[in-house]
């Protein structure tokens, strides 16, 4: 018999702009955590953040986690897709636009991966505040991603991170969602 594979680094983005999204992600983050093969590793900040694309929308609520996981990393997408659709997700081709929930995996351990369905490192993370921000509350700025460069060199490249604030509790406070 074989002995486990070590358990995996990986990082899930999410992000929630209807049905209540601060509810959206802090549910979805205790449900990461209950996967099979899966340990909550850490969890960032929620964050604000203005939604991207064409479609007039409410902004979103972001944050990262990492999670610890001897899942494959197609079987971890699969996991996530589920739990997308548990919260409500319809994929319905339309892209940018609102949503109950959206779970990316952003990086899993220093894999490169290019599948039909799957890339890893995410191809967009490199350009996405929203995504760098909250992984640089969890991850070391040295955290390499890779085919793209250290993480802190990534976020120091950024030029819109005025979009993103972090979620306060109370509303109308600082950080707040707007109604936009």
């Amino acid at each position: 018999m074989a002995a486990p594979e070590p358990p995996v680094l990986a990082y899930i983005g999410l992000g929630s702009n209807l049905d209540d999204p601060r509810a959206q992600v802090a549910r979805a983050m205790d449900e990461l955590a209950g996967l099979p093969g899966c340990t909550l590793a850490a969890r960032s900040s929620l964050y604000a953040t203005a939604p991207v694309g064409p479609v007039a929308q409410p902004d979103f609520v972001n944050a990262v986690v990492a999670l610890a996981t001897t899942l494959a990393p197609l079987a971890l997408l699969g996991a996530l897709q589920g739990l997308e659709r548990d919260h409500g997700r319809v994929r319905d081709g339309t892209r940018w636009g609102p949503r109950t929930l959206d779970l990316d995996l952003l990086l899993f351990g220093d894999l490169q991966i290019h599948l039909p369905g799957l890339v890893l490192p995410h191809p967009e993370m490199r350009r996405r505040a929203f995504v760098l921000v909250p992984l640089a509350e969890i991850a070391p700025g040295g955290l390499p991603i890779p085919g793209q460069g250290p993480l802190a060199e990534l976020l120091a490249a950024l030029d819109d991170r005025d979009w993103i604030r972090p979620v306060s509790t109370g509303a109308g406070a600082p950080g707040a969602l707007s109604s936009r």
